[in-house]
């Protein structure tokens, strides 16, 4: 069996942190250990400390809001894969967002356990791929 995949999820409101943790229990495809931090702030220092492979990052958390929180975490990021999550379905933020770097958009409310774990798999390999694209350049 593979290793569970270390996810960080950047949440700052517990029910919606609680529901993301059913969700990943209940995903029978992946094995994940959940790391979770409430403030972009504290999300950029654990990715800083290594052994994430995939993060879940809310917009609007209490120190950023909006596409400005992705763009200030992708700029710390160092090539890891970046899943949003909102409460709102906005397909011109996705897009804004996906163009930027952010390897999908996810709506909370119609997330289910299979989708999130396929969201999280492609994510790991769209950027494993786009790694090593940039190390052939």
């Amino acid at each position: 069996m593979d290793s569970p995949i270390n996810v960080l999820l950047i949440e700052d409101n517990p029910g919606d942190a609680r529901r993301i943790r059913e969700l990943l229990a209940e995903a029978n495809e992946i094995s994940c250990c959940l790391l979770c931090a409430d403030r972009l702030s504290s999300g950029i220092r654990q990715i800083s400390d290594g052994g994430v492979d995939v993060v879940l990052l809310d917009l609007s958390l209490p120190d950023s809001r909006g596409i400005e929180t992705f763009s200030k975490f992708h700029a710390q990021a160092k090539g890891l894969p970046i899943i949003l999550l909102t409460g709102l379905e906005d397909g011109n933020l996705a897009m804004r967002a996906v163009r930027e770097g952010a390897q999908n958009y996810l709506v909370k409310g119609d997330t289910t356990p299979r989708s999130l774990a396929r969201a999280i798999r492609l994510a790991i390999e769209r950027q494993t791929i786009l790694t090593a694209s940039a190390d052939t350049v």
